[in-house]
Parts: structure tokens; sequence; C-alpha cells
């Protein structure tokens, strides 16, 4: 399944490269307004911090929610108390789209993080011309030489990278290349099981400085008091605040996370 995501994602690049250069994307990129740093936002702090998920559908669960307005359900999620923002902008099983970006990113003042299966330069170029402040690196689906060359360039660009693991071996190579925004995914992207106590047994060996991110798995408040005692100072929620008040939701999370 993930060897299908990012094939399809990387193929759709291509589509696009073939109207807008990767030349033309990259000036675009370079004359961005500089991204936020995402690093400072998602600090550890006293409690959890939230990355919130425009998400409209997953190949796991099918349709979630529609969103006609990705903007209105981002400053939803900055009212609520998020600290930043996740949008899927892949197309063909998520439903997203690079449009959704660029308005969340115009309606908002948190950091936005492009999530997609980014596998070439040409999409780490497209997540900063249109405005990402952050972009996803999945370890399992990039051998460590890519790995290091997009995780490089997305720092070059002034993004921050959210590498995203799913096992040992994984935070390893996370670790290998420097990363500061370390992910574990509950959801196995090959065979999409959860495992809602991966976090826990990965969270000792997340390097030290490194900001620790559980994904996926979180539709309670009690979700989130979860990972937060296995050490996490993110979440990222999706699924949970596009089925239901984003607002309220967030509140809840956020008040049973101290």
């Amino acid at each position: 399944m993930l060897a299908d995501l990012t094939a399809g994602a990387v193929e759709d690049a291509e589509a696009r490269a073939a109207v807008r250069p990767l030349a033309e994307v990259e000036r675009a990129a370079l004359a961005q307004t500089p991204a936020l740093d995402a690093l400072a936002a998602l600090a550890p702090a006293d409690r959890v911090k939230i990355i919130a998920e425009v998400k409209r559908a997953s190949p796991s669960r099918g349709d979630l929610a529609a969103i006609p307005d990705p903007a209105l359900q981002a400053r939803l999620y900055e009212q609520g108390g998020a600290s930043a923002i996740s949008v899927l902008t892949e197309e063909r099983r998520f439903k997203g789209s690079l449009a959704d970006l660029e308005a969340v990113k115009a309606a908002v003042g948190i950091p936005v993080l492009r999530k997609d299966f980014i596998a070439t330069p040409y999409q780490v170029f497209e997540a900063r011309a249109a405005g990402a402040d952050l972009a996803l690196l999945i370890v399992a689906a990039l051998d460590q030489q890519l790995l290091a060359q997009l995780h490089a360039l997305v720092l070059e660009l002034g993004m921050t990278p959210l590498v995203e693991t799913h096992s040992a071996d994984e935070v390893a190579r996370a670790a290998d290349v420097g990363a500061r925004l370390v992910g574990v995914n509950a959801r196995n992207l090959s065979t999409f099981d959860l495992d809602r106590d991966l976090f826990g047994r990965l969270a000792d060996s997340i390097p030290a400085g490194a900001v620790k991110v559980a994904e996926s798995a979180v539709l309670a408040p009690a979700d989130v008091a979860r990972y937060r005692a296995a050490g996490a100072d993110v979440v990222l929620v999706g699924e949970a605040l596009v089925t239901g008040d984003p607002v309220a939701t967030l509140n809840a999370f956020l008040g049973g996370s101290e």
C-alpha cells in the first residue's frame, strides 16, 4: 500500500511538472515568505501540543468529511488551540490538494505541514512554493540516501522535516539524518493495521533533544493522555477533528493532557 501511494504521488507530481517545470517551482519556493519556525511552535511544554489535520478521506477509513472550506476548518483548529496544522495534499486516496494547503496557509498564523508521500525534490519545492512550513518524510518510503537528500533540501528551504517512523530501525535511520522532529505512526502504512502501543515502545529510542510526535489512533481525550504519558510532546489528530466539532474536540483533548 505504501509503495502504491508513493508511486501514485510521484506520478501525479510528474504530471504537474510537465505543466509547471521544476525551475519555475524553485523560483516560486525561493520567493515565498520565510517559513515559520515549527520547532519552536512544537517545542516540549507543560502540556501536549496538537497538530490538527485537514483530512477528507483515507485508504483505511474511506470518506471522512467533505471539508468544502479547508481555510475555515483550519481557522477553527487555530481557535481551538492547535499548535500546527497538517494538510493532506495527496489526491487519489486522501482527496487533498496543494490548493488546500495554499488556502490553509493564507488563513492561519501557525505552522502548516504538507502531508503527502514525498519522494522527489520537486515535491519538496512544491511544498515551499505553496507556503508549507513543514514537510513530511516517511522513512519507510525512502532509501537512506534519498531520505538524507530530501531532509537536507527541506532544511535548506527553511522548512522543518517531520520524519515519520514505524519501527526502531526507522527511528535509528531518522536519527542518522539528524531529524529533530520525529513522528511515530501507529498505523502501519504497508498493511494499514493499527498498533496503539507502538509509540510507547519506541519513545525512548528517539534521540534526546528531538521533538516526539505520536500519530494516529486518537479518537478521545484518553488517547491523547495515553500518548502524553508515554512521552509524546505532540499528538497529530485527524479523523476525530473532521468528524465532530473541531473546537470542542481540541479543547477536550488539550484539557485532558495536563
